[in-house]
C-alpha cells in the first residue's frame, strides 16, 4: 500500500514538474508583456510586474513596425484569418470526399491512389517551393491570399484524406448497403449519414489543419508580399527590427498575440481533438 501511494505521488510529482518546464517560457513571455522596458531592464526575469501595463499590447497590435510599415500584427492577424478560414473548409470538405469515396465506394486503384495521397503528407515543404511558385505564378496567384489558399488546401488534402478515410473504415458498409437499396445515391448517403457520423474526425481535421495553416512560416513568407502577408511574418519582422530601441515587452505581446488563436482552440476543442484521434483508430 505504502509502496503504491509512493509511486503514485511519484508519477503526479513528475507530471507536474514536466508541466511546470513546459509552461514556464509561456509565464515569462505573458509577465514580460505586461511590464514597462524600466521593470524589464532592471528587474528579475520571472518575477510579476510590479506596474501592470497593456501599453506593450496596444503598440503590438497597432503601432509596431513590421517590415517597412508601422501598423502592428492587426493587418496580418486578418491576413491569417482570411487565409485558414477558407483553407480549412476546403481542405475539410474534399478530404471528407476523398475519405468516403477511398473507404466506402470500393474501385480499382483506390488504394494505389490512396498510398499516394499519403505518401504526399511526408513531402517536405522545401521541395514543393519552386514547382508551386511556378504553379501561382501560371495561374496569376503568385504573392496573393487566394494564391497562399490554395497552397494550404493543396498540401493538406493528403491529411485531411487520411484522416476521413481512417474513420469511415470502421463505419460498418452495411448502412451504405441498405441506403442504395432504399434509393439513395452518392451524395445522399454522404449527406445523410456519413456526414452526421463524422463530427469527431472533423473536429480533428478543422483543429488539425487550422494549426498548420496559423502557424505557418515557410508557405507565408515564400508565396506572400506586402499587404498578404500572415502573421507568422510579421511577427518574424517585428522581433529582428533593427531599427530603434529594442522592445521586448512589444515583442512578447506581437508573439502571444499570434499564438492566441491556436491557444484559444486547443483550450475550447482540445478533448474533442484527442476523442477524433481515437474513434478512428480500430482499425484501418
Amino acid at each position: 500500500m505504502i509502496i503504491r501511494y509512493f509511486l503514485r505521488f511519484s508519477l503526479y510529482a513528475m507530471l507536474i514538474g514536466m508541466a511546470l518546464v513546459y509552461l514556464i517560457p509561456l509565464f515569462i513571455v505573458v509577465i514580460t508583456s505586461l511590464k514597462d522596458m524600466e521593470e524589464i531592464r532592471t528587474g528579475s526575469l520571472i518575477s510579476l510586474p510590479r506596474t501592470l501595463t497593456f501599453q506593450p499590447w496596444i503598440t503590438a497590435w497597432s503601432e509596431a513596425c513590421a517590415g517597412i510599415q508601422c501598423d502592428g500584427v492587426r493587418p496580418y492577424f486578418w491576413n491569417s484569418v482570411i487565409i485558414a478560414i477558407p483553407a480549412v473548409a476546403i481542405s475539410t470538405i474534399l478530404g471528407m470526399l476523398n475519405g468516403y469515396i477511398i473507404a466506402q465506394w470500393k474501385f480499382r486503384g483506390a488504394n494505389l491512389i490512396f498510398s499516394l495521397m499519403l505518401f504526399g503528407c511526408f513531402i517536405p515543404f522545401q521541395i514543393v517551393l519552386l514547382p508551386m511558385a511556378k504553379m501561382l505564378g501560371l495561374l496569376g496567384l503568385a504573392g496573393s491570399i487566394p494564391g497562399l489558399v490554395l497552397v494550404h488546401v493543396v498540401y493538406g488534402i493528403g491529411f485531411t484524406t487520411l484522416f476521413f478515410r481512417n474513420y469511415f473504415v470502421t463505419i460498418s458498409k452495411e448502412l451504405m448497403r441498405a441506403a442504395r437499396i432504399d434509393g439513395a445515391g452518392f451524395f445522399r448517403i454522404c449527406w445523410s449519414i456519413f456526414l452526421p457520423l463524422s463530427l469527431p474526425v472533423i473536429v480533428v481535421t478543422v483543429i488539425w489543419q487550422f494549426t498548420q495553416i496559423w502557424n505557418d512560416f515557410l508557405f507565408g513568407v515564400s508565396f506572400s508580399q506586402a499587404g498578404t502577408q500572415p502573421i507568422t511574418v510579421a511577427l518574424n519582422n517585428i522581433v529582428n527590427s533593427t531599427t530603434g530601441v529594442k522592445e521586448y515587452n512589444v515583442d512578447m505581446a506581437a508573439a502571444v498575440l499570434s499564438a492566441l488563436p491556436t491557444l484559444l482552440v486547443y483550450v475550447v476543442a482540445g478533448k474533442y481533438f484527442v476523442r477524433g484521434l481515437t474513434s478512428g483508430s480500430v482499425k484501418g
